[in-house]
């Protein structure tokens, strides 16, 4: 391999960088900001085989487009003129199906399962400190009408060979001790894991420059220089930097760079919000997932304070990362209908980001037919963190020309043209 740049210095481009430079690349990262100063910062940090259902499953839609009346709902969709967005959802009606739903759950949990393979061998090794634990994550339910439904999920992915008990509400507090008597129940998922996420992408990417992997932070791409069916050049605010392969994994701007390309990747950005605070006594020990308020609650470790993060909302807004201070509140206030919280608790950090979303859940990764040295890798929606190393290892084995972990066929970049 010879001189492989990547657009994106989020966990999939730093992951990407890993395998990358592990198989002797020379490999260029061209951030515009800082490493993992995205979506890859502040998310819930969970890593996820249980969460194989894809964002385009049964009701979803029609669920969103009833909230549109309620800003704080959980998924919202801002009234827009856009005719990317009407296009993205008409797409996305297409795969709310029971048939997509059975298509795509095994692809996600295969990847998930790799992914989560890789995440505890570079624990295992000491390759990054990013507080990597396997304490299982518990889907709790508040309702007995939510909780059904909860059974049922837990049946279409116990068919598909992911493990999960289901709990009453006394099994769940036997769980997590932090819920509240009222909770109806739960579904707990012991194979999934968790990390303190900006610790686990600005980690690695310090181990991938002591690989000698140079990292250009603060540098913007503005074009390509192409030669037949090959990029021959990166232009950048910094100056145009040659390159044998391109990897594009910005994420929710993937879209915008690949139109100097002429490629039309179908990604709209979905916003979501962390809040992050100190982590009280006798807080939550297990990572949750509050089914009706839909957000998650992680509690994490810091290098020098353990924390716990609120995270969640599903926001197509475009690339808007204006804070909407109601969306927010919802999370605080929705977090007391399940857990027994202080009534004042440190708050760190309030955090916003863009989430990239396909119409049919599934990421794109591979490369588009119209370009030889380009492979695509984005749109991972709520589950980028979770996928970051398997994405890096395939893509890797991409562009060395060696036979993948998985068939690529379902993540396919061109399946929407």
């Amino acid at each position: 391999m010879s001189h492989i740049v990547i657009v994106g210095g989020g966990v999939i481009g730093v992951c990407t960088a890993y395998y990358l430079a592990e198989r002797g690349a020379r490999v260029t990262i061209i951030e515009k900001g800082d490493i993992a100063s995205g979506c890859s910062y502040g998310n819930a940090g969970l890593i996820v085989p249980s969460h194989s259902v894809p964002l385009a499953a049964p009701g979803v839609l029609w669920r969103g487009i009833k909230w549109m009346r309620d800003p704080e709902s959980p998924f919202y969709i801002r009234p827009r003129l856009d005719r990317d967005l009407v296009r993205w959802l008409w797409r996305f009606r297409g795969f709310c199906t029971d048939a997509h739903l059975h298509r795509a759950v095994p692809v996600i949990r295969d990847l998930s399962h790799l992914s989560l393979g890789l995440f505890r061998e570079l624990a295992e090794r000491g390759t990054v400190d990013s507080g990597f634990r396997q304490d299982g994550v518990l889907m709790v339910y508040r309702t007995a009408a939510a909780l059904a439904d909860g059974h049922h999920e837990a049946r279409v992915l116990g068919d598909a060979g992911i493990t999960a008990t289901v709990l009453d509400g006394d099994g769940a507090r036997a769980v997590e001790p932090a819920l509240r008597p009222d909770i109806a129940g739960g579904v707990y998922f012991p194979d999934d894991a968790h990390v303190t996420p900006d610790r686990f992408v600005i980690g690695l990417g310090r181990v991938v420059e002591r690989m000698g992997v140079t990292v250009r932070t603060g540098t913007e791409v503005l074009g390509f220089a192409t030669a037949g069916r090959r990029i021959a050049a990166v232009e950048t605010t910094r100056g145009d930097i040659p390159c044998d392969d391109v990897v594009l994994a910005a994420g929710s701007w993937s879209p915008g760079v690949a139109r100097g390309l002429a490629l039309d990747l179908p990604i709209q950005a979905a916003k979501g919000y962390s809040i992050t605070y100190e982590q009280p006594a006798n807080g939550p020990r297990v990572p949750m997932l509050l089914v009706e308020s839909r957000f998650a609650v992680t509690p994490m470790r810091g290098e020098r304070v353990d924390t716990l993060r609120f995270g969640g909302t599903l926001e197509l807004a475009g690339l808007d990362l204006s804070i909407d201070r109601r969306r927010v509140g919802a999370i605080t206030r929705g977090a007391r209908d399940y857990l027994t919280l202080p009534q004042e608790m440190k708050l760190l950090e309030v955090w916003r980001g863009l989430r990239p979303c396909t119409p049919d859940g599934l990421p794109l990764i591979g490369r588009p037919r119209r370009w030889d040295n380009l492979v695509v890798a984005a749109g991972h929606a709520m589950i980028g963190l979770s996928l970051g190393p398997v994405t890096g290892q395939l893509v890797a084995q991409t562009i060395a020309g060696e036979k993948p972990l998985l068939d690529l066929g379902p993540l396919d970049p061109d399946r929407f043209a």
